[in-house]
């Protein structure tokens, strides 16, 4: 049994655009693939006149294996898609974004619950708790 999901469709994998978002967005909906990035400038080889380059898994536990077992590789992170969000432009200021992106995440973060239809409208609600955050937490007050 996995810790961390396993990622939705793994036909997908490996289509997805390798530069995309990094972290935000408070929510996830799916994990779409577990990535592992390799650098030849730390000793991963280099394939293409060094450029980065990473590799694909459906599991956190393959990734992490893969990542521990090659040298210039980073620990894995999850790339999910966020079918809705909430960006904060400046602390404590948060929008809801109605549109889809992908975004990389340290795989620690899907430890939040995944987005269900009220988590979004829960958090905005003038009766959200003082600390909104917990709502995307998980955390009952």
């Amino acid at each position: 049994m996995s810790k961390y999901p396993k990622v939705v469709q793994k036909e997908k994998m490996g289509n997805y655009p390798a530069y995309v978002k990094s972290g935000g967005g408070y929510v996830w909906d799916e994990v779409l693939e577990y990535r592992v990035w390799c650098y030849p400038e730390k000793g991963a080889p280099d394939y293409d006149n060094g450029d980065d380059y990473f590799y694909v898994f459906d599991t956190y536990e393959d990734a992490l294996e893969f990542s521990e077992n090659n040298v210039g590789t980073t620990p894995p992170i999850a790339l999910i898609l966020q079918k809705e969000y909430i960006d904060e432009p400046e602390p404590e200021h948060y929008i809801h974004i109605k549109e889809e992106r992908l975004t990389e995440w340290p795989v620690v973060f899907l430890n939040r619950p995944q987005r269900i239809e009220t988590t979004i409208p829960n958090f905005f609600s003038p009766n959200a708790p003082k600390n909104r955050l917990n709502i995307l937490k998980g955390i009952e007050e």
